[in-house]
């Protein structure tokens, strides 16, 4: 693992129930967090990835640095001949992106990119479902997340776009996957709107966002990351991790203190397993003959005919679906959807949604691509 902060901590619970996979070794610049990473899981530490890339027996890596340096560490593990996982959001540009892409094509290796909330079980059923054809063809996607991003434990560079951080990045990455995947991949126009209302905490604080695909459907994607309101009201009191998780009062943090607090935070910040389907926010689905939204245990169906409720296994966690995908590719038993390319896609929506909204206009998009079966 490359850094060993909150999105690297979330995969050790779906590391542990994968044996196909053993955590042998970290890098992390930081004394303290190896030290802790070595007494708690008797691991290899490294300050330096090209020290840990020479470890005896590493197969594949997972990125979860800082977004700015993705692309660097991507193309030295790439070099070396290693698988990659890398957290989203892929890269802070996209000309990083196509490197990283051509990296892996360049090295045979696979580049995956993940977790993203398209992982969800639920949202893995909606798009079965559009796919099935029995409602008909999906025509619009809508999805609301009201949460308090801004206000949580953070780096400088995740408050700032272009280091690839506010939340149009690091979570609308979360919102365009699931909508490319429940639209059919290939986006044609993004038009958006984005805003800072705290002048004390200046970033991308929220958004909304109009995206048109060339099959015809048309998606729009909300975010508040200003923590007065909270979506998961709109859900039953589910959180992002599948837990009762309502929203935490709202709290300022001294600038000397917020990396501490950071630190502490990725300890417990997601959990393995949870009792309920995952809720990023509520995503609605409306196909020709019928809708589809997310329930606490599942989905609900609306048809003509009435609503009708679909349970849906917890027993399996989003990010054993990323490392299960990631073995797959690997072993060559099935191609990875979230790839270097869908990855790619996803963050051109980003930045095209930010320049949307700075110049007040329609952004083409050049790079989308269909989904793979899954």
């Amino acid at each position: 693992m490359v850094g060993f902060g909150i999105a690297a901590r979330a995969f050790l619970p779906a590391l542990a129930q994968r044996p196909e996979f053993e955590l042998v070794a970290i890098v992390d610049p930081v004394e303290q967090i190896r030290t802790e990473a070595a007494a708690e899981f008797g691991i290899a530490t490294y300050a330096r990835i090209e020290e840990m890339l020479m470890h005896s027996g590493l197969d594949a890596v997972y990125v979860g640095s800082p977004t700015q340096l993705h692309r660097e560490h991507v193309e030295l593990a790439c070099a070396a001949g290693k698988h990659v996982l890398v957290e989203k959001p892929m890269a802070v540009s996209l000309s990083d992106a196509r490197l990283m892409v051509e990296a892996a094509t360049k090295a045979g290796v696979v580049l995956l990119v993940g977790h993203s909330h398209s992982y969800d079980e639920p949202v893995h059923m909606m798009h079965s479902l559009i796919a099935s054809g029995d409602l008909g063809q999906v025509r619009m996607v809508n999805t609301w997340c009201y949460s308090d991003w801004i206000y949580r434990p953070r780096r400088p560079d995740e408050l700032n776009d272009k280091e690839g951080g506010g939340v149009t990045i690091r979570q609308g990455a979360h919102q365009f996957d699931i909508i490319r995947l429940l639209c059919g991949g290939e986006a044609r126009t993004v038009r958006a709107k984005t805003f800072d209302f705290d002048a004390q905490r200046s970033a991308t604080g929220a958004h909304i966002v109009f995206i048109e695909f060339a099959n015809g459907a048309a998606a729009t994607a909300v975010y508040n990351g200003y923590g007065r309101f909270s979506s998961t009201e709109l859900v039953s009191g589910v959180g992002e991790w599948g837990f009762n998780a309502p929203i935490a009062a709202r709290a300022r943090i001294a600038p000397e203190d917020e990396l501490r607090a950071k630190q502490a935070r990725a300890k417990h910040a997601i959990p393995g397993r949870a009792p309920y389907q995952p809720h990023f926010g509520l995503t609605l689905v409306s196909c020709e003959h019928g809708e589809i939204r997310q329930s606490p245990e599942g989905l609900l169906v609306y048809t003509d005919e009435g609503m009708s409720s679909l349970k849906l296994r917890t027993e399996t966690s989003p990010r054993e679906r990323v490392m299960a995908e990631f073995y797959d590719a690997i072993t060559g038993r099935r191609p990875a959807l979230h790839d270097g390319q869908w990855g790619l896609a996803n963050l051109e929506i980003c930045l095209s949604a930010l320049h949307s909204s700075r110049n007040g206009c329609e952004i083409s998009l050049e790079h989308q691509c269909a989904p793979k079966a899954i």
